[in-house]
């Protein structure tokens, strides 16, 4: 689907987490306030809180009643493509066991 067919929300929805996903919003950041978020995209304020509904849904953004939304630490997990999650899973596996390696290395030279 391309993004002229999206409803306004969901091309809101969409920017966030591809902003997300290219690291220009991190873990707690905050949001713009709805009122700016709604000048920026060009919507009422209305959209921009069925956006932010939506982000909340998909675990993107929490929100503080008074504070504003914040992005969520895991939502660049959330939002990452099937594909750079398998590469993190892989890069996180060769760590893991790396240090096994090491620590077994280092038990061998204690034996010796």
């Amino acid at each position: 689907m391309a993004i002229e067919d999206l409803q306004p929300y969901q091309r809101i929805v969409q920017d966030v987490k591809g902003q997300v996903r290219l690291g220009r919003l991190k873990g707690n950041d905050k949001l713009p306030s709805t009122r700016e978020l709604a000048d920026h995209y060009g919507v009422a304020p209305g959209t921009v809180q069925r956006a932010l509904a939506e982000l909340r849904t998909e675990g993107v953004v929490y929100s503080h009643q008074g504070r504003g939304s914040f992005i969520r630490e895991s939502a660049v997990d959330a939002v990452a493509d099937p594909t750079a999650r398998a590469i993190k899973r892989l890069e996180e596996r060769v760590e893991e066991l790396s240090e096994r390696l090491e620590r077994l290395e280092a038990g061998k030279g204690k034996r010796s």
